[in-house]
């Protein structure tokens, strides 16, 4: 009799659990904030970019005005090292270049650098971030609290992972490097 009324428990809960994963699965997903999503276009494919203002909101007005600039269009990523990230944004194509706007202050958080974050590049200076970002390739923990997170690839991984890689042996320098097609903020987007 005790172990009936077990299995009669058991199974009304899984019911219950059944039936709210089908309640959670059929809710509406959040509408987009289209003011924060960025659409990086590579000739693998596009990225999407969700911008974290509430990281550091610095950092992400600077990709906005950046952005909306077409500074990035045609720049390439100068920098890649396999299992670690691929650098771009800088209109030179040597890793020393920037925007002819002001550096930026650092506004490091605990965020962890992972698959898919997004951090701001500087030099050694922790104040001397521009317009230069990095996507990551893979988690690498000693970044953490050392640059600023701004974002993460939403979708499209598979086009970060198409990225031409650089030579190992030369910091990841990158010959004949593949380009940004296009970046534009997913609200100005056609």
């Amino acid at each position: 009799m005790i172990r009936a009324f077990s299995m009669a428990l058991l199974f009304v809960a899984g019911l219950v659990s059944v039936n709210l994963g089908l309640a959670q699965a059929q809710a509406p997903a959040p509408k987009a904030d289209l003011a924060n999503i960025v659409y990086l276009e590579t000739k693998a494919g596009r990225i999407t970019i969700q911008l974290r203002p509430d990281l550091a909101p610095k950092h992400v007005e600077r990709i906005k005005e950046l952005t909306k600039r077409k500074f990035y269009d045609g720049v390439v990523f100068h920098r890649v090292i396999e299992g670690f990230m691929a650098q771009t944004g800088d209109p030179t194509g040597t890793g020393m270049g920037g925007s002819d706007l002001p550096n930026l202050p650092p506004e490091f958080t605990p965020t962890p650098f992972k698959r898919g974050v997004l951090g701001m590049a500087r030099a050694q200076a922790p104040n001397s971030a521009n317009s230069q970002f990095f996507i990551m390739f893979g988690e690498t923990p000693s970044l953490n609290n050392q640059y600023t997170v701004f974002g993460e690839v939403i979708d499209g991984m598979a086009a970060v992972d198409k990225i031409k890689r650089g030579d190992p042996t030369n910091n990841g320098k990158v010959f004949q490097p593949d380009s940004i097609i296009s970046m534009r903020m997913a609200s100005d987007a056609k």
